[in-house]
C-alpha cells in the first residue's frame, strides 16, 4: 500500500469519526430534552466518571494510549453537555 492510500484510508475513518461525533451530539439533543422534562442537572459526575473509567479500560485492552483516549472523551462529554445546556437556553453555541 502506497501513502497516499494509507492517508486517503486515514482520512476516510476521520470523516467516520466526525459523523459519529455528530450523531452523538443528535442524542445529546435528546437527552437534554429528557433530563429538562424531569427536572434533571445536565452533569451526571457518576455517569462521567463511569464513561471516562470504561473508555480508558477499552483503550487499555485495544492497545492504545488510554491517558490520550480519555481527554478525547472528556472533550465529547464537554460538548455533549454545552449541546445540552444551549438546548435549555444556557449554552454559548449560535
Amino acid at each position: 500500500m502506497t501513502i497516499k492510500e494509507i492517508r486517503q484510508k486515514i482520512s476516510d475513518i476521520d470523516e467516520k469519526i466526525i459523523s459519529l461525533i455528530a450523531k452523538r451530539q443528535e442524542l445529546a439533543v435528546e437527552l437534554a430534552l429528557i433530563k429538562h422534562r424531569d427536572g434533571l442537572p445536565i452533569r451526571d459526575e457518576e455517569r462521567r466518571t463511569n464513561v471516562l473509567k470504561k473508555v480508558f479500560n477499552y483503550a487499555v485492552e485495544q492497545q492504545i494510549d488510554p491517558v490520550y483516549v480519555q481527554q478525547i472523551f472528556e472533550i465529547l462529554l464537554e460538548m455533549s453537555e454545552e449541546r445540552q445546556r444551549e438546548c435549555s437556553g444556557e449554552g454559548n453555541l449560535p
